[in-house]
């Protein structure tokens, strides 16, 4: 290949997400526009024939770009480019293609009828991963992990009760998602600086017909409201929201899959791995996180990304300035490929967590003790023994044991404390007192109440998980 090509279209997004944001969708959604345009103004009065409405229909998938190419070098214009490519093949409507708009009504509505589009289908994937994460949290709900603060040993939790923090998470991230969605409106056809001047012309001073033409083209593309006022584009504060909630998923899959790397390396949890997948081409032994790698990698680009909208909207001069469009060509469909992508190595992951059982019980065996000491302490209490003496031998002990186990050697914090001639207490005894399940606090029920209340969310949802390509 001698050009550069998106590894967002060769190696990450999906096919759906790459054809809504090619060259083809988006020309043929103006031309869309311009149809509707077209039908809206003849249906109000305006000299506009149906058989050059019917023709314009007929040539909405007959896109030269070639010759569009051509009058753009010509031009130094793209929207005037593709209304001369219009006209060329529905010649007998030429004259009255992009009646009294301008160019951003084709390029700006187009663009919220695609952001719409992609934030619905982001929404459904992200509606996977969360119907995943349901799903292995209540398997787990109530088994028995090491709990972690600062990547330290904490107190225990389970496996389910972590697993409901990732979808905590997830489950935060589709609020954004529709409050982006629910905040998407049509710009409609207002003119160069939105005052609509050029339909006042048009309609002989019938404003009531001004609204009436936004009206029919907006349901048209299925939107019920339009932006109050505008000046010649759809307020870039849109593009803020939808940036945020893109990053916002981001943030989530990369807090998800750093706990994955992180529980990989302690041999707890690891992601799918093929059978015939490579880990290393020096290292046969290896079995990396790569897809959790990945999905860092790719969530830190989106919530980098995420940083242009904001800085769109702070330099739109009055009406509108042009210094918005190169960035926003790259910024946002890029932003959507990204987050795409993302989800759907989330999905990967998510579906097939793999859980190193015993692995994760040894770990809880070596520091319940310590976590135990507490409920020792309070034993020994009842039997007649001071708080703070029982404190002092307990904390002696500890720090042997954790010496011990500073030179690789098992915990015997228990024996060491069995050995103590004013702990009330014998092995046996301590031992019986250490039943994990007794240390994990709510995790069991808080996870269930999670899960249950997050389930409606997913009702219904295709898990077709998918594809990874590499």
């Amino acid at each position: 290949m001698s050009n550069y090509i998106s590894p967002f279209s060769t190696r990450y997004a999906s096919a759906y997400m790459s054809e809504l944001f090619s060259s083809q969708t988006r020309i043929k959604t103006w031309r869309r526009l311009w149809v509707e345009l077209a039908r809206a103004e003849e249906e109000l009065g305006l000299p506009i024939t149906k058989e050059q409405i019917r023709s314009l229909e007929a040539h909405i998938d007959d896109i030269d770009f070639d010759y569009a190419a051509e009058k753009e070098k010509e031009f130094k214009h793209d929207v005037m480019a593709h209304i001369h490519a219009f006209g060329k093949v529905a010649p007998d409507a030429a004259g009255i293609i992009h009646l009294g708009a301008t160019s951003c009504y084709v390029t700006d509505n187009a663009d919220l009828i695609l952001y719409r589009d992609a934030l619905l289908y982001i929404r459904k994937e992200l509606l996977k991963v969360i119907a995943n994460l349901a799903d292995f949290a209540e398997k787990y709900k109530a088994m028995p992990t090491l709990g972690y603060t600062h990547y330290q040993p904490a107190q225990l939790v389970t496996v389910g009760k972590r697993a409901a923090l990732w979808l905590q998470d997830f489950v935060s991230d589709l609020d954004e998602v529709d409050f982006a969605l629910s905040n998407i409106k049509f710009l409609g056809c207002r003119g160069t600086t939105g005052t609509a001047a050029s339909f006042k012309e048009l309609f002989e001073g019938d404003t009531e017909k001004i609204d009436e033409l936004n009206r029919k083209i907006a349901s048209a593309f299925s939107f019920d409201a339009i932006y109050d006022v505008q000046g010649q584009t759809y307020p870039r504060k849109t593009d803020t929201r939808i940036l945020n909630a893109l990053s916002s998923v981001a943030q989530s899959a990369h807090k998800f899959a750093t706990d994955m790397r992180l529980l990989q390396h302690d041999r707890q949890l690891f992601e799918p791995f093929s059978k015939t997948q490579v880990g290393s081409s020096a290292m046969p032994y290896k079995r990396n996180p790569m897809m959790s790698e990945r999905i860092c990698s790719l969530s830190r680009y989106l919530m980098a990304d995420a940083v242009n909208a904001p800085m769109t909207v702070s330099v739109q001069w009055m009406e509108r300035t042009l210094d918005d469009s190169a960035n926003r060509r790259v910024s946002i469909p890029e932003g959507f490929l990204c987050c795409d992508a993302v989800l759907r190595l989330c999905q990967k992951v998510s579906s097939g967590i793999v859980v190193n059982t015993p692995v994760i019980e040894k770990t809880v065996r070596t520091y319940l003790p310590f976590i135990a000491t507490e409920n020792l302490m309070m034993e020994g209490v009842k039997r007649g023994k001071s708080r703070q003496e029982l404190h002092e031998i307990i904390r002696q002990c500890s720090m042997k044991a954790i010496e011990q186990m500073d030179y690789g050697k098992d915990c015997n914090l228990l024996e060491l404390l069995a050995e103590q001639e004013d702990f009330p207490m014998e092995l046996d005894e301590m031992n019986h007192i250490l039943n994990p399940s007794d240390y994990t606090g709510v995790s069991e029920s808080q996870t269930q109440a999670l899960v249950d209340k997050v389930r409606p969310l997913f009702k219904g949802i295709k898990r077709d998980n998918a594809e990874i390509n590499v």
